[in-house]
């Protein structure tokens, strides 16, 4: 080494990182033209967790605190650099950074309606979107899945992985739940906390933690929707004449107003209005009972009436001595 090249060199002597923006998850502190100190001080703050890499080989990880860089607070960065006796100074590392607080607000849906079975209506398409949160909990996976060297990954690299692959779990657990969709829109908390013990193993993997996964909606294309708003009507209407009689009643502001191209219509429109009116009073009231005739007096016999007899022409009772009737004046026998 020249001694241009030593005197280029800097040492380092505090290792820090403060995150300038939400939404980072690791950062690689620079190290170009720089080594560390024997004796150099880390600083980690709270929700951070700092690791070394020798080689591309994760070495030391460090949770929140202060330390003294050493022998004994690197023991496998001494092993993989064959520090046997003393710690050499100054050393070249790759030191990590990871945030690892919770990152919330994310967003997840399905981009297109998924077909499940369901008990109820067969097969139906479902369309879901909502929340999650989630930490990085695993430097070392993430660091050797996720990140790897770059010297930035953001929330928004590992969006789109974790997403498709929400959605692809979401198919799989409504596809077993055998649960009908009625009852599913209903218990969206249960449906997210069963959904969420099937995406924690994903997300152990890659070295994350799902902290909370919240399902805000479930609903059907529109078209399906639609129908289903019918068969709910359907079930509230319940008494179709009832119904009947309702429908006629709405319609009779729209066909008496409707004018119809001139006062004929207008008479036209009235008297649909009037004639549905009717039919719909006629439909409520109640069925009238049967009219009954009056008795009919029963006719006298002439044995009732000793001194009378009748006429021989029209039929009426007249005096038995009578020679003549006095109603049509026909003479008697």
């Amino acid at each position: 080494m020249s001694l241009r090249d030593f005197l280029k060199k800097q040492f380092i002597d505090v290792i820090h990182w403060t995150e300038p923006e939400d939404g980072i998850l690791a950062y690689r502190f620079p190290m170009q033209d720089m080594e560390i100190q024997n004796g150099g001080k880390l600083t980690v703050r709270e929700s951070q967790m700092a690791a070394f890499v020798n080689e591309g080989r994760i070495a030391d990880i460090f949770g929140p605190g202060l330390y003294t860089l050493n022998t004994e607070t690197l023991p496998i960065l001494t092993y993989l650099m064959n520090w046997d006796k003393a710690f050499q100074s100054p050393f070249k590392s790759d030191v990590y950074f990871f945030s690892t607080r919770l990152q919330t607000n994310q967003h997840w849906g399905t981009p297109n309606p998924i077909t499940i079975r369901d008990k109820e209506f067969g097969a139906v398409r479902l369309r879901a979107f909502g929340i999650y949160s989630y930490r990085l909990s695993d430097p070392k996976t993430f660091h050797t899945k996720v990140s790897g060297t770059r010297e930035l990954y953001q929330v928004a690299d590992l969006d789109g992985q974790l997403r498709n692959t929400i959605v692809g779990r979401i198919s799989d657990a409504f596809a077993s739940s055998n649960v009908p969709f009625l009852d599913m829109a209903a218990n969206q908390v249960a449906a997210g906390q069963k959904i969420a013990e099937l995406l924690k193993p994903m997300f152990t993997d890659l070295g994350l933690t799902l902290d909370t996964f919240v399902v805000e909606n479930l609903s059907l294309p529109e078209e399906l929707q639609k129908i289903l708003d019918q068969r709910i009507s359907m079930n509230m209407i319940g008494d179709m004449n009832r119904y009947t009689q309702f429908e006629v009643a709405q319609s009779m502001p729209i066909a008496a107003a409707n004018e119809g191209g001139g006062a004929a219509g207008v008479g036209v429109g009235l008297g649909a209005g009037l004639t549905m009116a009717q039919q719909m009073m006629n439909a409520m009231k109640p069925a009238p009972a049967p009219e009954q005739s009056p008795p009919v007096a029963p006719i006298p016999s002439p044995a009732a009436l000793p001194d009378t007899k009748f006429c021989q022409e029209c039929g009426k009772p007249i005096p038995r001595s009578s020679k003549f009737c006095p109603e049509c004046g026909k003479p008697q026998q």
